[in-house]
């Protein structure tokens, strides 16, 4: 309680944040967090997104507050204020999909898979306001379809929001993809109460003059971001670890040998 008022001298910012959190969340930011600034926007964004302590936590120590807004895009060219900044605040860099374990190897199809057997997680990491619409999402232009890897519907923006997967680096050719994909999205689905839609290339890696470069005609709202896997186990440590059937023979052989055990015992 010591720390607590001497963290917040000002009784109006008490009222106004902190004091509305459990008492847990307020010791998680305490103990987790120097600077008051970040305490009271993370505490904001606990009310506002209705966080539990471990998800608060959790946002604390994938370094949230750095990462929102980091994206790279066009948004403040293409589209008019206050959907602009609206938009650019709600996109991170990186994106932490630590939930999920994946080789070095894997293909955009096995990260979608991940991601939509994941959803719950993948939606805590993207944030408030995304509605799942579905994966590999079908749409027609002229007679060919198009699969989208992921859709969804912000409910704040009013808007579609299609997600392009990239296991590796971001390319310029990506960027023109994309822009084919929301102009279909905006066609085909869009309806006359919607914004215009956005799209986000979640990559590997990038370059961010390149993206720039890459955006910096594109009429359509485009942002770029990275993302960071917990990986598998790198190959020369499998292959150092014993298999299934040279655990079942260790078993069978200690099983057959109780006297053993109970003279090491």
């Amino acid at each position: 309680m010591r720390s607590f008022a001497e963290a917040y001298p000002d009784e109006e910012i008490v009222q106004r944040c902190v004091a509305r959190l459990p008492w847990r969340h307020n010791i998680a930011l305490l103990e987790k967090l120097k600077s008051e600034e970040k305490r009271l926007w993370y505490a904001g964004q606990a009310l506002e997104n209705g966080w539990s302590r471990d998800v608060l936590v959790l946002q604390i120590e994938t370094n949230l507050y750095q990462r929102l807004g980091g994206a790279t895009t066009n948004f403040q060219q293409v589209l008019p204020k206050p959907q602009s900044d609206l938009a650019q605040s709600l996109l991170k860099d990186p994106y932490h999909l630590d939930f999920l374990t994946l080789s070095k190897d894997a293909q955009e199809r096995e990260l979608e898979k991940g991601l939509v057997g994941h959803i719950r997680d993948f939606l805590l990491e993207l944030g408030l306001g995304f509605a799942f619409l579905g994966n590999q999402y079908p749409l027609e232009v002229d007679g060919k379809e198009y699969r989208l890897d992921l859709l969804f519907y912000h409910i704040k923006l009013h808007c579609y929001v299609i997600i392009d997967l990239k296991m590796g680096e971001f390319q310029p050719e990506h960027s023109g993809k994309m822009n084919f994909y929301i102009a279909a999205v905006d066609n085909l689905l869009r309806s006359s109460s919607d914004n215009r839609t956005i799209g986000m290339i979640l990559c590997k890696s990038k370059s961010k003059t390149t993206v720039e470069y890459a955006l910096q005609d594109m009429g359509k709202p485009i942002g770029v971001s990275t993302f960071t896997l917990r990986e598998s186990l790198p190959e020369l440590l499998r292959d150092s670890l014993p298999s299934v059937e040279q655990l079942e023979m260790e078993l069978q052989t200690i099983a057959a040998e109780p006297d053993d055990i109970e003279s090491f015992g």
